[in-house]
């Protein structure tokens, strides 16, 4: 079996943010989603955001952890929660047991799909990031899902406990 290289698409048409999940989505891609978010959170206009995961096969954690910076990120300046759509039942049930359904409305169809966006859709250049750097990624992920609900702060604790055992060992 082929692995699916995890790829993330993006477009923004009049107020509406897209982003496109396809493949494999792992740590790689976090710097990517990161900047994502962080111009989410300074686009003037904004006035939806939709992350599609129909084609995405697997989300990892601390790519999670992100798309729920995403959501973070646009709190309070969009009029609905921003959509994930994923009609996958793992990548659905996931979603759910992590809480994702608190800061996003969940569906498993778009309710209309703006011809413009899909045509639109510009894949996003991965982001390189050294090993310093995806840890602190990773680590800030892993809180950032922590914070979402009971099930997460204990599945995560012992990773974000190690990891920040090793970011100090790292700086001395």
């Amino acid at each position: 079996m082929l692995i699916d290289e995890g790829r993330i698409k993006a477009a923004f048409d009049s107020g509406v943010f897209v982003l496109k999940l396809c493949g494999d989505v792992r740590l790689t891609l976090c710097a990517t989603l990161d900047t994502q978010a962080q111009h989410l959170a300074e686009t003037p206009g904004l006035r939806a955001v939709m992350i599609d995961l129909r084609e995405a096969t697997n989300v990892d954690s601390t790519a999670l952890g992100f798309l729920a910076k995403v959501a973070m990120a646009v709190k309070g300046r969009l009029a609905h929660p921003p959509t994930i759509i994923a009609d996958n039942p793992d990548v659905r049930k996931m979603l759910d047991v992590m809480g994702f359904a608190r800061f996003f409305t969940l569906m498993e169809a778009p309710l209309q799909q703006p011809p413009v966006l899909s045509d639109a859709l510009v894949e996003l250049p991965e982001e390189p990031a050294d090993e310093e750097g995806l840890r602190e990624r990773i680590l800030e992920a892993h809180r950032i899902l922590m914070h979402m609900n009971e099930h997460n702060r204990e599945q995560f604790q012992p990773l974000v406990e190690m990891l920040e055992a090793q970011n100090t060992e790292a700086h001395h």
